[in-house]
């Protein structure tokens, strides 16, 4: 077969994903340009790859065969590189990495740092949502994930490197704004804006008043902490989020936190990357700088409250 890695690349990508659009838009090619890489791909196989049923398109057995074969060329390409940057060592290289959209609010200000202390260093820095992540980690998109808690079911390897606070905001003019030891029953009656279901601080949030058998209102889902912030800003209920993202709120008086009994809940921020990658030494070099810097970068002190473990049996001593 005469084929190039473009091709290859391409076809990996549409296999994939099993659409040609989705592929084009991670790629960042046109849609035509994707379908004259897989026709040619295809032409040079001798065999069709795909086959369209109704608006879906499936891998035939041959398209299925090489689309294991492919995912195999990739990660020796992708070692090969590995093996390269860890030739140019901390002062070079290419790192990619990508964090939870909670985690921007301080990770830009870490990454600053890092690439001061490492300019040759070129990194691809993504944000997205924990979905996101999950499927970058997967696919092996990413160098390195700063994420919440992640899928103890994966084939990941985490470590945890800075306390995440989840807080309950209001804004300055709510009744309990000025209030003190605030019982949990209370916030029943409460009106609340929350992240879209599978969002790390919604899972949380969820079982931590699951275990107190305890519900709260959600009346309505957001799908960034941005818009969350905002709904609470101008009255449309309060919200549960992290410490680390409210910095500019806070000091701006536009939101405060509230003083509710077991709050903080206290949950933790991953350093993740998949189990058995191959860092290189910039890929390193980063995951040592996060261990020893990342507390640096968090601007907002966590209020002197009960920190509870989402996690923990109820009842038991927080850690």
């Amino acid at each position: 077969m005469n084929i190039t890695l473009r091709q290859l690349k391409v076809f990996e990508r549409v296999a994939r994903r099993l659409s040609f659009t989705r592929a084009a838009e991670e790629l960042y090619l046109t849609q035509p340009a994707v379908s004259m890489q897989i026709k040619q791909f295809e032409e040079a196989v001798g065999l069709p790859l795909f086959e369209r049923l109704g608006k879906k398109i499936y891998l035939t057995r041959a398209g299925e065969e090489l689309y294991r074969l492919s995912r195999t060329i990739s990660q020796q390409l992708e070692e090969a590189d590995q093996i390269v940057e860890e030739l140019k060592g901390t002062d070079a290289g290419r790192l990619v990495v990508a964090v939870a959209s909670t985690v921007r609010y301080f990770a830009i200000r870490l990454l600053a740092d890092f690439c001061a202390r490492y300019p040759k260093v070129r990194v691809n820095f993504k944000v997205t949502n924990r979905k996101g992540l999950l499927v970058m980690l997967d696919d092996n998109e990413a160098d390195i994930v700063l994420m919440g808690q992640p899928p103890e079911d994966g084939d990941l390897v985490a470590e945890a490197f800075m306390d995440n606070p989840l807080v309950v905001i209001a804004p300055p003019h709510h009744p309990m704004a000025a209030r003190k030891g605030i019982p949990l029953e209370e916030l029943r009656q409460e009106t609340f804006l929350m992240r879209e279901q599978g969002s790390g601080t919604r899972s949380s949030v969820e079982r931590f008043f699951a275990e107190r058998g305890l519900a709260i209102n959600a009346s309505m889902e957001m799908n960034t902490n941005g818009a969350i912030k905002q709904g609470v800003e101008v009255g449309l209920g309060l919200g549960i989020v992290s410490l680390h993202t409210v910095e500019l709120e806070l000091s701006a008086g536009r939101i405060v936190t509230l003083d509710v009994e077991s709050f903080p809940i206290m949950r933790q921020w991953y350093i993740v990357h998949r189990s058995g990658k191959r860092l290189s030494a910039a890929g390193r070099a980063f995951e040592q700088f996060v261990r020893q810097e990342a507390g640096r970068f968090v601007r907002v002190a966590m209020p002197p409250r009960e920190s509870v473990d989402p996690t923990a049996a109820p009842g038991a001593s927080p850690a």
